[in-house]
């Protein structure tokens, strides 16, 4: 007989302050029977402002021997205010299974993890949970595609997908921990829809539960138009002495028109939040924006980005800032997968790709997730051979990455998430 997961959850009350919710510790069990003296609700499912825990978004999954597993992607999400949350998932199946784990929109938690039947893992994590309020009465200017986007609503959302996934319990506890907040446009933001993807939501998998990744890009954004959506003023509305601010802008400041921001404007408002977090006791850090999938018939990247990496390695320089030069990092990267090759981490596919998909995909600015894969480790290693240090949170076992010798593209073999879209994430 087959059984829905139950759900067990420990100090569940939402008791609120000033009309938030408080975070609230959770333990979520895989069960028919109740556990720890916990509540116990065979086919929970989440309903915001009535039920504060449960399946979500898609299908439950079935359960037997206290497991959940499924052949689908399956949700759990919980109500929580904004803040840090250790993650702790026991995964692993009375079958075998392969694991990958997401929170919130799309980010990379866990990458497949398999485990053989009847074996048991435990993995933890710190996920980063934001709304859109600022202070009392404040809000950031949210996009039309962001209402109702996961990464801005009240709720904390874990997605189980690979073959087989399976889980066997979640412990969600509120943390205070170090927070890398990040800054930047489409080419960096939490992609929430196949097949766009970005380095900032890859990010999360190769850090400890010790750090926060708050992934706060949006695309279409430049460094000017942070500011006037008050997405800068979320950041520093919860930013804390050693935190991290990283910051990566251009693609959409040099674009003429009445987004355009100039090289002047461009370094001043760099060297204004550098300020603004080095006052805060965070530490800020500069990451140059990666070229575009532009090629010379000798197979040379064409610089399409102006003056403003180098503007911000003068910042650098200048204020005496880390700088991960990801500009540089992704030449060296493009050039050794060629042409042909980039092919398969840019967003390139032919019509009928995926459902309600009719014309091709060809886009040379925004990367599938191998591509975005890819621009993570670039980033990853520029941290560790820097010795910045956001390299002690780095988890153990990382191989080291030379962008002159990428990986192949078999490296991802993630199934696709169930959330399609054939549109180009928004640009000015």
């Amino acid at each position: 007989m087959n059984y829905w997961c139950t759900l067990a959850v420990l100090g569940m009350s939402t008791v609120l302050t000033a009309g938030a919710a408080q975070p609230a510790a959770y333990v979520l069990d895989c069960s028919t029977q109740a556990h720890g003296g916990a509540q116990a609700l065979a086919g929970t499912r989440y309903q915001e402002g009535k039920q504060d825990f449960g399946f979500d978004l898609q299908a439950s999954p079935q359960v037997s021997g206290g497991v959940c597993q499924s052949d689908m992607p399956f949700f759990v999400s919980v109500t929580e205010p904004d803040g840090d949350y250790r993650v702790t998932v026991v995964l692993g199946g009375s079958a075998a299974a392969v694991t990958t784990v997401k929170a919130e929109a799309r980010r990379l938690m866990v990458e497949e993890l398999a485990t053989r039947p009847g074996q048991k893992v435990k993995r933890s994590f710190v996920v980063h949970v934001r709304t859109p309020e600022v202070n009392a009465g404040e809000r950031v200017h949210l996009k039309p595609r962001e209402i109702g986007s996961l990464d801005w609503d009240h709720k904390l959302t874990l997605e189980w997908i690979g073959q087989h996934p399976a889980v066997r319990s979640i412990a969600i506890e509120p943390v205070q921990a170090p927070t890398v907040y990040i800054a930047g446009d489409s080419t960096v933001v939490d992609q929430d829809k196949e097949p766009w993807a970005a380095w900032g939501q890859m990010l999360p998998v190769f850090f400890n539960d010790r750090i926060a990744i708050a992934n706060e890009a949006e695309s279409g954004e430049t460094i000017a138009s942070f500011v006037g959506e008050r997405r800068f003023d979320k950041i520093f509305s919860t930013i804390h002495a050693g935190d991290y601010l990283m910051m990566q802008f251009a693609h959409n400041d040099q674009k003429p028109g009445r987004g355009f921001v100039s090289i002047p404007r461009y370094k001043e408002l760099l060297e204004r939040y550098i300020q603004l977090a080095r006052a805060r006791g965070a530490h800020p850090v500069l990451v140059t924006s990666m070229n575009r999938r532009d090629f010379t018939p000798e197979g040379k990247i064409v610089p399409t980005l102006a003056g403003y990496p180098d503007a911000m390695r003068e910042v650098a320089r200048e204020q005496k800032v880390p700088l991960i030069d990801l500009n540089a990092m992704s030449k060296t990267l493009f050039e050794a997968m060629g042409p042909e090759g980039t092919l398969k981490a840019f967003v390139h596919y032919p019509a009928n790709t995926f459902p309600d998909q009719p014309k091709p995909l060809a886009d040379n600015t925004h990367f599938n997730s191998y591509g975005a894969l890819e621009l993570a480790k670039c980033i990853v290693q520029s941290i560790r051979e820097q010795k910045l240090p956001l390299a002690r949170y780095l988890r153990h076992g990382i191989p080291s990455f030379d962008p002159a010798h990428p990986d192949a593209p078999g490296v991802w073999r993630v199934p696709t998430d169930p959330f399609l879209s054939a549109q180009t994430p928004y640009e000015r």
